[in-house]
């Protein structure tokens, strides 16, 4: 199961340096507007002790975190939603990911060129978030549009999206996110396919080691990277990343914890394999049942499931193996109808 997260922002507010940085790969990174014109992907691991404790525990021969994609999209302007700089494109490539990481620029410096002539945060989200409403009051007017046939025969979807759009385009007119909007599970559904881009959840970065009274926006808390030396820190050796970070006071790096902040907004939790030969990390949305989850790992699985032997990775480690869980009687028989959790080490009995 793959998710994508899209890195978004005005030209020059440090993406590309932190998406190299997160991936460790060398995307441009240029003192110019619009470096970044096709995305760079990259799958970066998402930091879990977990499945490093469980592999141990099982002497297992390979361990495999779970991971999260990273695509490092071109730098938006003012008038894209209108096809300004490379605003079609941009768009397009925003509609492709699961959720948006916001790169905010708080830093002065004379020598990188700002868009706009001036650092202003406050300014620039509302560039960018208008430029997304704006795109998607296009598409929500257009499938509105196109809804008139098929709401007068009375079907019964077609009236059901209408109703979405209309009010998702009141809030849009009013300058606010679609996502503000609250809609039923059946309303969430239809409007789903449309892929608006202010539905998608957000996360913003303040690319600064200090964005004081920025620590929320709209009640949404603000995760601060300071790019630059995250950017040195993956420049590192192991060893030298580890005594870098003493030196600078921290325990973990900001990369870490945009990996698992972008984890958590997709609204993700992950559940282990453990055996001598593998501990794997498998990730699923929060509320996957056991079949479905067990599809993750391949799909007959999910067709053959008949049940699933679960135990939570502590207890596990706790009972110091299998043998001991089940001398305890910590390990749980489960039916088609549970629920996983987060941290739950599965072990799934399916036909062949």
């Amino acid at each position: 199961m793959s998710f994508s997260v899209g890195i978004v922002g005005l030209p020059n507010v440090g993406k590309s340096t932190l998406f190299n940085a997160l991936t460790k790969q060398q995307a441009a990174a240029s003192n110019f507007p619009f470096t970044t014109i096709d995305p760079n992907v990259g799958v970066i691991n998402v930091p879990d002790e977990r499945v490093e404790k469980l592999a141990k525990l099982e002497k297992s021969e390979k361990m495999v975190p779970t991971s999260i994609e990273f695509v490092d999209i071109a730098g938006l302007v003012k008038g894209a939603a209108e096809g300004a700089g490379l605003g079609n494109k941009f768009l397009s490539h925003i509609r492709e990911v699961d959720a948006i990481v916001q790169v905010v620029r708080f830093f002065r410096n004379d020598e990188i060129i700002h868009v706009d002539g001036s650092v202003n945060p406050l300014r620039d989200i509302e560039v960018i978030n208008t430029e997304l409403m704006l795109a998607d009051l296009s598409v929500a007017g257009k499938r509105l549009e196109s809804l008139g046939r098929d709401v007068k025969s009375g079907n019964k979807e077609a009236v059901i999206l209408k109703n979405a759009l209309e009010k998702i385009k009141t809030a849009l007119d009013a300058g606010q996110l679609a996502r503000t909007v609250s809609l039923n599970d059946e309303e969430q559904r239809l409007v789903k396919g449309l892929s608006l881009l202010t539905m998608k959840p957000t996360l913003y970065v303040a690319n600064s080691n200090n964005p004081q009274g920025f620590e929320e926006l709209n009640g949404q808390k603000i995760l601060a990277i300071d790019v630059k030396t995250e950017s040195e820190l993956a420049g590192l050796t192991d060893d030298e990343r580890v005594e870098f970070m003493k030196e600078l006071g921290i325990s973990e790096s900001g990369l870490d914890r945009l990996a698992k902040a972008s984890y958590k907004l997709l609204n993700l939790i992950t559940y282990f394999t453990a055996g001598p030969m593998e501990s794997k990390a498998w990730t699923i949305v929060a509320g996957t049942k056991a079949p479905q989850a067990a599809g993750v790992i391949h799909t007959d699985f999910e067709k053959g499931f008949i049940r699933a032997e679960i135990i939570q990775w502590n207890k596990l480690l706790e009972a110091q193996g299998y043998a001991g869980a089940r001398d305890k009687g910590w390990l749980r028989v489960e039916g088609k109808e549970y629920i996983m959790q987060d941290g739950d080490v599965a072990h799934f009995r399916v036909n062949a």
